[in-house]
């Protein structure tokens, strides 16, 4: 069931703009100067954005929000499918998604953040932070680009928590301190994705800050950014009411388990307004340097060729004219994300769903629909 229907063109346009257009855009739709051909142009673009996502939902089963921004301003906004399926309540643009690992676009920027307020550096070892884990050569910089050949938590953890409970951070640090699980790799020797990585960086930037994960996150970005509907997952408060519940594919509840605790790697929620706003102040350099953003999204494993790559807490994928398509998927419980950004011109696809469904990934045809058929952008799956 949609939130809200398609329409012809004209009708669609009108509606978007008189509508949907969300509470703190300051960006106007249409040009200042009338331009019929560009409005035409616009007009057609949203038509056809707003055809093939309410396809999705009905041959797809999409549930979720979708937001597209062209060139830095919001062109399409819309909600599809259910918050709650069991209580039959529509989605709404301020129901919060678990983001699952885009989450880890929030958790890189916050370190560089602290880097370049010389709390950090890429060199720190883990040691200094965590000086009793047996793990030794790794840095700050192998855990960004996941080159610390760590194992991964969610099998090495896995079975430690009886049903009902969450295991923490510190509850995994400490597991690594008394099982020492087996390494994946010597440190820097190759890129292999890893969620302990992240978990790491969130504690370390608990060390030096003082502060929870939490406390820091909403203190630093989303408070002073505006983003209202962002948060760091905490299963003790009550956020329920806050939530698109997840679903797997046949719209039974994915609950909770024990890794939900567990925070960095995912468990940051958000809505696709808000990541509109994280997205716009990466440009405005309201978070980083345009100097540090550079090497956020500079690739840093070669050992196989090809085209795709990760940089700072950035999937990357190498288009013909060399530049690079920066994002990032998620895939936890039924949630499937996706936030996509062409640096190069400030255009980004957000998705974010709450009811498993591996097509939400497919962003090829989105990218179609904005730069035209036989654009050189793509994704890949999570």
């Amino acid at each position: 069931m949609l939130y809200a229907g398609a329409a012809i063109v004209s009708f669609a346009v009108v509606y978007f703009l008189k509508f949907q257009r969300p509470t703190g855009y300051s960006a106007s739709i249409v040009p200042e100067k009338f331009d019929s051909a560009a409005i035409q142009q616009k007009q057609a673009m949203i038509f056809s954005l707003d055809t093939f996502f309410t396809n999705r939902s009905i041959e797809n089963g999409f549930s979720g929000s979708v937001l597209v921004s062209v060139k830095g301003e919001p062109v399409y906004e819309k909600c599809f499918g259910y918050c709650n399926y069991r209580n039959k309540d529509l989605m709404h643009d301020t129901a919060s998604f678990q983001l699952a690992s885009v989450s880890k676009t929030f958790t890189a920027t916050a370190i560089l953040y602290l880097i370049e307020k010389d709390l950090l550096s890429l060199n720190d070892s883990l040691q200094k932070f965590f000086p009793k884990l047996p793990y030794k050569g790794i840095t700050i910089q192998q855990l960004l680009c996941h080159r610390s050949g760590l194992p991964n938590y969610l099998y090495f953890a896995s079975g430690k928590c009886n049903k009902g409970q969450y295991l923490s951070n510190n509850d995994v640090i400490e597991l690594m301190i008394k099982e020492k699980p087996a390494v994946a790799a010597k440190p820097n020797k190759k890129f292999e994705y890893c969620n302990t990585n992240y978990l790491l960086l969130a504690s370390i930037a608990e060390k030096v800050t003082g502060k929870s994960f939490k406390d820091f996150m909403q203190e630093t970005f989303f408070t002073p950014l505006g983003m209202h509907h962002s948060f760091v997952y905490d299963y003790r408060d009550s956020v329920e009411s806050k939530i698109a519940v997840s679903y797997n594919s046949k719209w039974q509840i994915q609950y909770d388990d024990c890794f939900d605790g567990v925070t960095g790697d995912k468990g940051i929620y958000s809505t696709v307004h808000d990541m509109f706003l994280w997205d716009k102040a990466f440009y405005e350099g309201k978070i980083l340097s345009q100097e540090m953003m550079a090497e956020a999204y500079k690739p840093r494993s070669f050992e196989k060729p090809g085209i795709r790559n990760y940089g700072y807490g950035w999937r990357l994928i190498q288009k013909p004219d060399s530049t690079y398509l920066v994002y990032h998927n998620g895939w936890w419980h039924g949630n499937n994300t996706v936030f996509s950004r062409n640096i190069q011109d400030t255009t980004a696809v957000i998705i974010l769903s709450n009811k498993y469904n591996r097509y939400v990934y497919n962003v090829k045809p989105v990218w179609a629909i904005i730069y035209g058929a036989g654009n050189t952008l793509s994704e890949s799956d999570e």
